[in-house]
């Protein structure tokens, strides 16, 4: 730079000091040299400080344009990560719109003046937005975890890590929709919860059942009231809860058809046994009850299993009353059906004997009414079958009369004093005609019975029995026995005959008077003989010695 450049900054303060400088250079005789030498440092010292501040001016300008270029980034990221596209859009037409000296550049401290509003703006709408993200998805995660399995939603809140990168409007609606169709469910939840444990509670009192051991089988916190922890509504909670429901709702018809079972035993019992109202009355509210239909059965302890067995032992006190009475009516019953058989001369059924009876009753094996009834039947039977005999019967007891009176005849024929006039002689001698008579009618007696019997067991297809043993039997073995005993008698008659024969002959020979020795000798032999045959061909088989002691043969 030369002295010509100098002189033109002569306005300037430099043009000032440059003239102050050459005045002095006058006055001390500078060379051209020298003062030359002195304007190039001065000009090159000029430039360099120039070149500095244009540098710190270029570092400035680069510094706003990385800011103001920072600044719209973030403003940009901001806008991106909110979706607050026409908030930028607004704040960009307010930059625009500043008036300045060039309109077509905009000054970057003014770029940078209006750029750090927005961003500060957009930054506290961030910070807003964060915390209204961390609080939804805060109770969003806490009524998830209440919804679920677990109950550590308090700390997974606390640990909650919000994805800054999507801030959007429409994800911040999604959130809340998402959080509004959760506490719709977690308040359907916690009403179904409720419902179904006011449920549980009223079908334990109907069955007297612990509420809180029952509920708390399922989760403590349903039988909790305190603020610290609220009601579980997890799926495992609603699905224990259905379940205990169903279960207890199980027991309940099991219980009502036990008790209404129990119920009807208790009222055949009571008016079989003509209970007073007395002891009825003490059933009359599970009467009532049991009458009712389920849904109807709301009173505390009306099915408790202390009701249950109360009316179990009152059923089996009647029970046993009603044992002990009918077990007097059987022996009645029994006593009546061996009087019909023993009439009948038939054995009575062994399976109603009390010896049997007696220890199944007791036991329970069988049902006293069942056994009454069986009995009743033997004894309708019985009747039946002593009817259907009766006209073989009065055959019988004709026949063994008869028998009776032979034997009667047979003493009678042997006693040596029959013919005495003693008292009542004349009677006897009535009787031992008549039954002289009867029994010559024996036989034709004993062949119609026969007969009859016969046709009586072709009819029924059974063997008629007497005392346990056939009468057909019986009677047979009795008619052998007599025709025996007749071919006795007829033998002996015809011994006897022939001795009276031989008597005569010898007293033809020997005279009237024969040998007292010899006569001696021939009537003792004559009584021996005809006491042997008296005594084996006059007696009478009787039928009932035959019945009961023969060997009869059974069918």
């Amino acid at each position: 730079m030369g002295v010509g450049g100098g002189l033109g900054m002569e306005a300037t303060n430099c043009g000032a000091l440059l003239r102050e400088l050459q005045q002095i250079w006058a006055e001390v005789g500078e060379s051209e040299g020298e003062k030359n030498k002195v304007l190039s440092e001065i000009e090159r010292e000029c430039l360099e400080v120039y070149r500095r501040k244009v540098d710190d001016a270029n570092r400035t300008r680069v510094q706003l344009h990385q800011s103001v270029a920072t600044k719209e980034a973030e403003v940009a990221s901001l806008v991106a990560t909110l979706g607050e596209h026409k908030l930028y859009l607004k704040s960009f037409l307010v930059l625009v719109s500043k008036p300045a000296k060039d309109k077509s550049v905009v000054p970057l401290k003014e770029q940078l003046a209006a750029v750090v509003p927005v961003l500060e703006n957009l930054k506290g709408k961030k910070e807003e937005r964060l915390k209204q993200f961390s609080d939804i998805q805060s109770q969003i995660e806490k009524i998830r975890s209440e919804l679920s399995e677990y109950s550590d939603g308090d700390d997974k809140a606390n640990s909650l890590i919000v994805d800054e990168n999507d801030l959007s409007t429409r994800k911040l609606n999604n959130y809340q929709a998402q959080l509004h169709a959760l506490q719709k469910e977690k308040s359907d939840r916690l009403h179904k919860v409720l419902e179904y444990v006011n449920e549980v509670h009223c079908l334990c009192g109907v069955l007297g059942i612990d509420f809180g051991k029952t509920v708390n089988g399922i989760h403590p916190s349903l039988h909790q009231n305190g603020l610290e922890q609220s009601t579980n509504i997890s799926n495992s909670t609603l699905e224990g809860l259905a379940n205990t429901i169903s279960n207890l709702k199980a027991e309940q018809r099991s219980r009502i058809d036990k008790m209404r079972e129990t119920m009807e035993s208790l009222c055949k019992l009571w008016k079989l046994m003509d209970s007073p109202q007395e002891e009825r009355r003490q059933f009359n509210r599970v009467l009532s009850v049991l009458i009712s239909s389920e849904e109807e059965i709301l009173s505390p302890g009306v099915l408790s299993q202390e009701t249950i067995e109360k009316m179990g032992a009152e059923v089996e006190r009647l029970t046993k009353l009603k044992a002990r009475r009918l077990k007097e009516i059987f022996m009645k019953k029994r006593s009546e059906l061996e009087e019909i058989c023993r009439s009948a001369h038939i054995e009575p059924d062994a399976s109603t004997a009390p010896e049997q009876t007696n220890e199944m009753i007791d036991s329970g094996m069988i049902d006293p009414s069942e056994l009454l009834a069986k009995l009743e039947s033997q004894i309708l039977k019985a009747k039946e079958e002593s009817l259907s005999r009766k006209d073989i019967m009065d055959r019988i007891n004709k026949w063994i009369s008869a028998c009776d009176e032979e034997a009667w005849l047979e003493e009678y024929n042997q006693d040596s004093k029959r013919y005495s006039a003693g008292r009542g002689a004349h009677i006897n001698l009535r009787r031992a005609e008549k039954a002289r008579i009867l029994v010559t009618k024996i036989p034709a007696m004993v062949d119609n019975l026969i007969n009859r019997t016969f046709a009586w067991e072709n009819a029924r297809n059974k063997p008629f029995l007497y005392d346990g043993g056939r009468l057909i039997s019986v009677l047979e073995e009795y008619r052998l026995n007599r025709e025996q005993k007749e071919e006795e008698k007829r033998r002996y008659r015809d011994q006897k005959k022939l001795e009276s024969i031989l008597l005569k002959e010898k007293e033809a020979i020997f005279g009237s008077k024969g040998s007292p020795k010899r006569a001696v000798s021939l009537n003792r032999r004559t009584n021996g003989y005809r006491s042997s045959g008296t005594t084996s061909g006059l007696m009478t088989p009787n039928p009932r010695r035959s019945s009961l002691g023969g060997a009869t043969p059974e069918l």
